[in-house]
């Protein structure tokens, strides 16, 4: 647990920014933020907006009060940053912050997918800038606001070919993300993080040997796909890289904010559509995305759930096959 002078040097005034308040102010920021953590504030690659860092540290401070996380370190993520540079690069807008020892880690976040849907509705995003929003089941889309990390769990995906014609099997590790409020169905939605890989092509070899191995003695093989500069089914995703060092410091309970939760993007949408401008209004939105998107959306559980549960039963997949077998090599 952490220490109360800690604690108290972390954000006994972050009352100012608490978490489900109505947006902060796009220029505002705590005013016991640390100067080295200062120095990180900003607009640009690898920097953290204000309203961005202010939430997250009041639910830090909220989790730890409540003895819900006694880890050192909270994580942020903003949602409405590019994920994608106009240089082709990945844009860096995934936080993990640990006060304790003065430490700013930026990294690359996919987003949401979403879907077109015949009949439903076009609620698809794009590969750089997220416009589509939603705490729906099967809806394939990010929702923002608080969560906390659980369990890690890691999964046996399959095995891949590497140099010299070996293979090894791919185990990807997934932490668990819990919310509350609009985020509250993180569990059942499968909601976490994970690195951004998986097996495409799948087919089954024998390997009666591997501790994967069914009960026939076959185990599934792939093409190792790396897609980080892609989007998600509404996790988290990092590039391998990132997710090594990420994941591990989830190993304990740790607060997360993601930005925007509905009611900002529901004011960013409702100045827009007024003919007033956001920044003007105190509401924040990357600049490069709004004019890109145009205007957010967020499509609540309530409304777009049962759409797509009655879509799902009029539209099952297919019976499960069992994967071919792989062609020899």
């Amino acid at each position: 647990m952490l220490s109360r002078s800690l604690l108290s040097n972390i954000g006994i005034v972050i009352a100012v920014a608490l978490v489900g308040s109505p947006p902060s102010s796009a220029a505002g920021q705590a005013s016991d933020v640390p100067a080295w953590l200062q120095a990180h504030i900003g607009e640009g690659d690898g920097q953290i907006a204000p309203v961005v860092l202010n939430r997250p540290r009041a639910l830090y401070l909220r989790k730890v009060n409540e003895g819900a996380v006694d880890n050192p370190c909270y994580f942020a993520m903003d949602a409405t940053r590019p994920h994608i540079l106009r240089n082709g690069q990945l844009g860096r807008r995934f936080y993990a912050i640990c006060e304790a020892d003065q430490s700013f880690r930026a990294v690359a976040s996919g987003h949401g997918s979403g879907r077109t849907m015949r009949g439903v509705g076009n609620f698809k995003n794009g590969r750089r800038c997220a416009k589509h929003f939603s705490n729906a089941m099967h809806s394939k889309l990010m929702a923002g606001g608080v969560y906390v990390t659980s369990e890690t769990r890691n999964l046996f995906k399959g095995y891949y070919r590497v140099s010299g014609g070996k293979h090894t099997a791919l185990v990807r590790s997934f932490v668990q993300f819990d919310g509350e409020g609009d985020t509250a169905n993180a569990r059942p939605r499968a909601i976490g993080g994970h690195p951004a890989v998986l097996l495409r092509g799948l087919c089954r070899r024998k390997y009666p040997s591997s501790p994967h191995a069914n009960d026939e003695g076959y185990v599934p093989f792939g093409k190792l796909v790396n897609y980080a500069g892609g989007r998600s089914n509404g996790c988290t995703s990092w590039t391998p890289q990132d997710a090594a060092h990420i994941v591990p410091m989830m190993t304990e309970p740790a607060a997360l904010y993601i930005y925007p939760e509905s009611h900002d993007i529901d004011a960013v949408a409702y100045a827009l559509k007024a003919g007033r401008s956001p920044l003007r209004e105190g509401l924040y939105w990357n600049a490069s995305c709004l004019k890109e998107i145009r205007a957010p959306k967020f499509w609540p559980r309530e409304t777009l759930e049962p759409i797509l549960v009655e879509y799902k039963k009029k539209h099952p997949p297919p019976p499960p096959r069992p994967l071919p077998i792989c062609r020899a090599r």
